[in-house]
């Protein structure tokens, strides 16, 4: 008997072991709970362990509270599997299918673990309940039009100037709601060649645009990524790996996101800069130190002038001004920050296209919009479609963006669509030879003298851009052209042999320094001290053409 319990015991161990590897393998829900951290980085982890046998995953989560805010996503051993934000949706995943704005695959990777983000703490102690469902068979439907993105073919070819919307949410943000061809509808309804989806912190919107892409004919869906911090977004345009936004994490900074964006051909532009909202847009006002010349892009209006946008534009304007004064040769951007494809109501609800976004590239394609974008070639409309346009460019056939070297120069504004209301270029951030717009096309035209090049600082250029005036108000703004005095050069304005850097459109590293809302405070000083009119040359003359 004694010989034949060890054996007993043995057997036992083995049915109980046996039964609790069958009970993983079945439908089980654990409750993981917990005060959320005080101080310390902005997100933590909540790891937890799949088990054996696990076809699909649900995750609920809670903050517990009324007042405080948190946002939720995952992780697994090979990094991001989605970011869904502040929603309260449950997530459901599998390896054929997921809820949006996470990315369906394997459950048996390990190193899964909840990702919390503190958006907003205001009750205290801030709770958080995340319940974990493990089923062994799959309730999500397989999806098919998921696939891998890949850069569509051109829509239309031939260099000229598309329009389009660079900050557009579709569904994929769970703060959204439109499908892409919901926003795809809308987009040509208004006119426009292209849209880029700029989703929060997620890339899952990519996997579809194949799909969806395949019944556009004539609308570009354009990737890319809205980085939303706690101090700020930024658009990674062309961007279709995630960047993490965990700012504070070990090895994750700032400033390694911007390389991140970067390194993908991406451009780096700063959404809604000065748009300082508290709780109601938290993190929307931009306030992390960048390197200027990383600097890409510079959203001027988010959302339309009658939507509410003129109140922050002035001072938007300066502190592009001082963002270049440091070195950046950053474009022009405009964006509506649509998330519900037109359909939003309210005062500030602005529709997508308003603003919108002019970009001269050689074809319709994501790639030429992209490059595009760095090199400068830009054109915002502030409102929308219907705004004047105004295209800037140099006697000898220089675009914005293009850096050149002369001992003068020629520049000339053509506006179509602008009778009634008033041109002007502006250099260095003052406005400078203005005149009515009489006809329709008109052309205003101005010589940058010698003198005026010769008297820049050394190593410094000088900026021109042109604007189209409405109600006394900016309503079209270009990108600027940059020159540089060369006593040998001939009168007409040669580029530089200097290809685009990435993301920023300059191949020449300029002065580095932070970029932040350090640089707002000086702007507002400048908005007064640069609106004086001063003569851009020797001799501006203006002509109807």
């Amino acid at each position: 008997m004694r010989r034949r319990l060890p054996l007993l015991l043995a057997f036992t161990a083995l049915l109980a072991l046996a039964a609790i590897s069958r009970s993983a393998r079945a439908d089980s829900t654990i409750t993981l709970e917990g005060d959320v951290p005080t101080g310390g980085p902005e997100h933590f982890f909540v790891p937890f362990e799949v088990p054996a046998g696990t076809k699909e995953l649900e995750i609920e989560h809670d903050d517990l509270s009324a007042t405080n805010i948190l946002d939720f996503g995952l992780d697994d051993a090979q990094g991001y599997r989605g970011w869904g934000g502040g929603t309260d949706e449950h997530v459901v995943l599998n390896e054929r299918a997921a809820s949006r704005a996470y990315v369906p695959g394997p459950l048996d990777r390990g190193g899964f673990r909840v990702v919390v983000g503190k958006a907003k703490l205001v009750a205290s102690p801030a709770k958080y309940r995340i319940k974990l469902t493990f089923r062994d068979a799959p309730t999500l439907a397989p999806q098919p039009e998921r696939r891998p993105y890949a850069p569509w073919p051109a829509l239309a070819t031939g260099a000229r100037y598309y329009a389009g919307d660079f900050h557009v949410h579709s569904r994929e943000s769970t703060d959204a709601k439109p499908t892409l061809d919901e926003i795809a509808a809308f987009a040509r309804s208004r006119g426009l060649d292209f849209v880029e989806i700029s989703d929060h912190n997620t890339v899952t919107q990519h996997d579809l645009f194949a799909d969806a892409q395949a019944r556009q004919a004539s609308l570009l869906f354009v990737p890319g990524i809205e980085l939303t911090t706690y101090a700020g977004h930024a658009n990674a345009i062309g961007a279709t790996r995630f960047v993490d936004h965990r700012l504070g994490q070990p090895g994750v900074t700032m400033g390694g996101a911007v390389d991140a964006v970067l390194a993908q051909g991406a451009v780096f532009s700063i959404n809604h800069p000065l748009l300082d909202l508290g709780d109601v847009c938290i993190g929307c006002a931009w306030k992390h130190d960048v390197a200027p010349d990383k600097v890409g892009g510079y959203e001027l209006g988010t959302g339309g002038q009658k939507e509410g946008a003129r109140l922050f534009l002035d001072v938007t304007l300066a502190a592009w001004e001082a963002l270049l004064d440091r070195g950046s040769h950053a474009a022009a951007m405009g964006g509506g920050d649509d998330h519900a494809a037109g359909k939003a109501t309210g005062a500030f609800a602005s529709p997508l296209g308003s603003p919108t976004t002019l970009v001269y590239a050689t074809e319709l394609s994501a790639p030429a919009i992209v490059d595009a974008v760095k090199r400068g070639r830009t054109v915002v409309k502030l409102q929308g479609p219907e705004d004047p346009m105004v295209e800037l460019s140099t006697e000898g056939g220089g675009l914005p963006g293009d850096r050149l070297r002369a001992r003068s120069v020629r520049v000339r504004a053509k506006v179509t669509g602008g009778r009634g209301h008033r041109v002007r270029f502006v250099r260095d951030g003052a406005v400078d030879t203005e005149a009515e717009i009489t006809s329709d096309p008109f052309t205003l035209e101005s010589t940058v003298s010698e003198a005026t090049l010769s008297t820049a600082k050394p190593g410094r250029e000088l900026r021109v851009r042109a604007e189209v005036v409405v109600d006394d108000r900016p309503r079209t703004i270009t990108s600027h052209l940059f020159f540089t005095y060369d006593p040998a050069g001939s009168a007409a304005a040669e580029r530089d042999a200097v290809a685009p850097g990435p993301g920023s459109g300059c191949g020449v590293a300029p002065a580095g320094g932070g970029v932040s809302l350090a640089i707002a405070s000086s702007a507002v000083a400048l908005v007064a001290y640069r609106r004086r009119r001063r003569a851009l040359g020797a001799a501006g003359a203006d002509r109807a053409a």
